[in-house]
């Protein structure tokens, strides 16, 4: 355990009783979401609760209808048709179902792709299956994340996997078809399984399409697609995700799952089917929702180094080209402006430890508008 290192979150978080007075704390720190659930989530779940089947161990890789429901999804989104019966296996969330894959696929000592940065979630995961994370970095191009494509080939010659996430998180990085197709070239030439957490893959702005790892010549017999209701859907307490894959590979996805959970959660698996099975506009709301409060932040922080990010939850801030530590700065900003938010140390690699997150999933656009004079008072400023 001498390498897994703490989020930071619960830290920030725990201070949040000692900021300033002057304003209502921002919460910028986490990623829960102020944002409406989806219409059927909290009424089917209630009708579900004194079912059988909300109290029941079975099926141990999910309901049938439930599955159905992730297949039918998955088709319109990569086009790829995965049998409900064995190629896909629902997980009690998305985190979940990508510690299950590594420890499906990954040997003590395997390398494993990731970004940095990257979600913190994703690479101590890594190392508690016994892998090692390497990193290939981002670079800022045009005020926006670049995926560093020569990095990736280089790492890739020694790795057995690549776990990769579009949007991403920390960072808000949205890949573009040069750099799939860069993923993709290096998966097959060198055989990797490629782990891709899609949970955030419809939250996009500036008008960008959504892209699939599974559509490129040579995925889908090597991508394993774990998905989550927790981002897009909101539904972050029903802890309902998935993986779709290979049979090869979901087999032993479906095992290390039983063996590590024994089956998804009950009371919620009615209200995921209804869910995915209902009407989606929901999700382009919310995205544009998220997308008017990254502007207001972008348009708080003008002068800063700020990395515009093309989708998902959160922004970064990279503090050191200021001179200053994120750690002291999210302590700062926390003391002096009322805003809760968390230092980038352990979420990646020397690029993650620049920064500084902002999360805008929980706090409306009036609030985040207040962000310029929390700043100042905490010594941030352009």
């Amino acid at each position: 355990m001498a390498g897994v290192h703490g989020f930071g979150i619960d830290r920030v978080a725990r201070d949040v009783v000692r900021a300033s007075t002057r304003w209502p704390v921002l919460r910028l720190e986490n990623l829960d979401t102020d944002l409406p659930l989806p219409p059927e989530a909290v009424p089917v779940t209630a009708e579900a609760l004194t079912t059988p089947r909300a109290n029941s161990w079975l099926p141990f890789t999910g309901d049938e209808d439930l599955r159905a429901a992730i297949s039918d999804l998955l088709v319109d989104r990569c086009g790829e048709r995965y049998d409900p019966a064995d190629r896909i296996v629902v997980t009690s969330g998305g985190t979940e179902g990508v510690l299950d894959c590594l420890l499906a696929t990954v040997d003590p000592g395997d390398e494993v792709i990731l970004t940095d940065p990257a979600y913190a979630g994703l690479v101590n995961r890594v190392r508690l299956a016994g892998g090692v994370p390497t990193f290939v970095p981002y670079r800022v191009e045009d005020d926006e994340w670049r995926l560093d494509l020569d990095a990736l080939r280089d790492r890739a010659r020694t790795a057995r996997a690549v776990v990769m996430m579009s949007p991403s998180m920390p960072s808000g990085a949205v890949l573009t078809d040069d750099e799939w197709r860069a993923v993709s070239e290096v998966c097959v030439t060198n055989d990797l399984i490629l782990i891709y957490d899609a949970a955030m893959e419809r939250i996009l702005f500036d008008g960008r399409e959504p892209l699939h790892p599974v559509r490129y010549e040579g995925m889908a017999e090597r991508t394993l697609v774990v998905g989550s209701l927790s981002k897009e859907f909101r539904m972050i307490g029903w802890r309902v995700g998935w993986v779709a894959g290979p049979r090869s590979l979901v087999d032993a996805v479906g095992w290390v799952h039983v063996y590590n959970t024994t089956t998804p959660v009950g009371i919620a698996r009615a209200a995921a089917t209804a869910v995915l099975r209902g009407d989606h506009g929901h999700v382009a709301a919310c995205a544009a929702e998220l997308e008017r409060r990254r502007d207001t932040i972008l348009a708080a922080t003008a002068g800063l180094p700020v990395v515009r990010p093309g989708g998902g939850w959160s922004l970064l801030i990279d503090t050191v080209t200021l001179g200053l530590e994120p750690a002291r700065v999210s302590a700062a900003l926390l003391r002096e402006g009322a805003v809760a938010a968390t230092a980038m140390g352990g979420w990646g690699d020397a690029v993650a430890a620049r920064h500084l997150r902002f999360v805008f999933s929980a706090e409306p656009v009036d609030a985040l508008r207040t962000l310029p004079g929390r700043l100042a008072a905490a010594g941030l400023t352009g």
